[in-house]
């Protein structure tokens, strides 16, 4: 990998674009000689205050509500090390590669930043880590996200005791064995720096900014797949008109008019119905600048929290090497991160919810003026009936998931912290919510498509020719019933596809 494509930590704040890369696939990161000076001057103020008698929290106290118990010198090491193996009791399925590199990379970024007092040897280890390729195996569920991750990012430290797995190349193995091979020696933890380690909200940020992605390639794939719909089922593109949009001032409903707009000039198919006598289309069509453009203005609200969290510094207690102190406060608690969560939950399930109506519409002979479930021949073809209740059964499911996971706070640590965020989880289904929504926009994809072919030797205008051209070439005109399941497969990945995210996606926060 070229200098030029790795990600320098400490030198300036991540953006958008740069978490979107290390979410990609492996990434190199080197941390700035600037941030490491600020990391070994909080590093010897921990020092001194470790050697001194008045009680500073997690360096010589015990935690949570065994804050008020004194550690004597010979078992501080040791209070670090019980910490994390105490601290690892997540359960559940493991989180993937992609989720941990991203967790790797928030982690290192915040501690680098010289407010954590972990040593400069600790720094180069997660260094080394992410560079290396190594993901400590981390199970997704036992954080309620204050205070912090605690739970997942023990598992994620467990490394540096050389115990709990690793995965490299997709394979598990011990972490001992892994880092033996690597020739990557541990260090030993100093005074703060397990606690360092498994306070943050770097678990729930990295769930909700893999959210954030997916909920984008979803976004841009449903404005595609919508204005396919809109010119199969002959509609308007009167509603697009930048004056109806402008006279109402919400940004991301004007943006994302225009990009209809864009996609429908040129199509020989709105020619062809200009004088027809449709006065009005339904709302699934006419108000998808309204509904996706307020979706569009969530996401963008919402990426700049997590931007945001993605460059904060969430451990406790933090250092102030500038004026000696060491101050305990509650940058771990979750909360923007599980607002940011439920409000893009939110946003997905309306995006399903458009796409799964106009979907209706393409599939009902009396609103499309198509043949039945989009097959030449319904009655001994059932053409698109099922794909159409497939979508239905996921629009409901992510219906079910949108339920706001921050109102259900539990106390916990014997009512020590009363109050959490539930983040963690609450960023964790997003993941199954954009998997569902996707195959919805997918399905669309497929059943526009038809609709299009339907219509032929009208075409559709040469922006979406080109998104219509990328699915057949894995995904032919279906005269008669065969097996959907492989051609909704097929249309995921054309959805995901650049020649189809490339139509829409310039309105998108992590695009821009």
């Amino acid at each position: 990998m070229a200098d030029s494509d790795t990600l320098i930590l400490g030198a300036r704040a991540l953006h958008l674009a740069d978490l979107r890369r290390v979410y990609a696939g492996p990434i190199r990161v080197r941390i700035d000689p600037t941030a490491l000076g600020a990391v070994t001057r909080a590093h010897e103020l921990i020092g001194r205050l470790a050697a001194a008698d008045a009680p500073a929290y997690g360096i010589n106290t015990g935690f949570g509500l065994l804050a008020q118990t004194r550690i004597p010198p010979a078992q501080r090491t040791l209070l670090q090390r019980n910490i994390i193996l105490s601290h690892s009791a997540g359960v559940g399925p493991l989180l993937e590669d992609a989720i941990v590199r991203l967790t790797l990379v928030l982690k290192l970024a915040s501690l680098v930043q010289g407010f954590s007092g972990i040593s400069t040897e600790l720094a180069r280890f997660l260094e080394r880590l992410i560079n290396s390729g190594l993901y400590p195996c981390v199970p997704a569920q036992g954080s309620v996200g204050a205070s912090g991750d605690l739970a997942p990012l023990a598992h994620l430290s467990l490394c540096v005791l050389g115990q709990g797995q690793i995965r490299r190349r997709g394979e598990v193995l011990p972490a001992a064995e892994v880092l033996a091979q690597e020739g990557i020696t541990p260090p030993a933890l100093g005074p703060k720096e397990g606690l360092a380690l498994l306070n943050g909200t770097q678990v729930s940020t990295a769930l909700a900014l893999a959210g954030l992605f997916e909920l984008e390639t979803v976004f841009a794939g449903a404005v595609v797949s919508g204005a396919l719909a809109t010119d199969a089922l002959k509609g308007s593109d009167a509603p697009f008109d930048p004056r109806i949009h402008h006279v109402r001032g919400h940004d991301g409903q004007a943006r994302i008019a225009q990009v209809y707009r864009e996609l429908l000039a040129g199509s020989q198919i709105r020619e062809s119905h200009r004088a027809c006598t449709r006065v009005q289309d339904p709302y699934s069509l006419r108000c998808q600048p309204q509904v996706m453009g307020a979706c569009l203005d969530l996401i963008s609200q919402q990426a700049l929290t997590l931007a945001t969290e993605a460059n904060a510094v969430t451990d406790n207690p933090l250092v102030f090497p500038d004026t000696g102190e060491v101050i305990s406060g509650g940058n771990f608690h979750a909360e923007p991160v599980a607002f940011a969560a439920d409000v893009l939950a939110l946003a997905c399930a309306e995006i399903g919810s458009i796409t799964e109506r106009r979907l209706a519409l393409l599939v009902d002979p009396k609103m499309s003026g198509l043949p039945a479930f989009l097959t030449p021949e319904s009655g001994v073809n059932s053409g698109f009936m099922m794909a159409q209740v497939t979508a239905a059964a996921l629009v409901a499911e992510n219906r079910m998931l949108c339920h706001p996971a921050s109102v259900d706070s539990i106390p916990t640590s014997a009512n020590q912290e009363d109050h959490v965020s539930m983040a963690t989880h609450g960023a964790r289904r997003l993941l199954s919510m954009t998997g569902n929504a996707l195959q919805v926009v997918a399905i669309e994809l497929l059943a526009a498509a038809q609709g299009l072919d339907l219509l032929a030797p009208l075409k559709t205008s040469p922006r979406l020719q080109g998104a219509y051209g990328t699915l057949r070439r894995t995904v032919p005109f279906a005269p008669s019933d065969r097996l959907l399941a492989l051609d909704i497969e097929a249309a995921a990945a054309a959805v995901r596809s650049a020649e189809v995210q490339a139509l829409a996606h310039s309105v998108l926060p992590s695009y821009r």
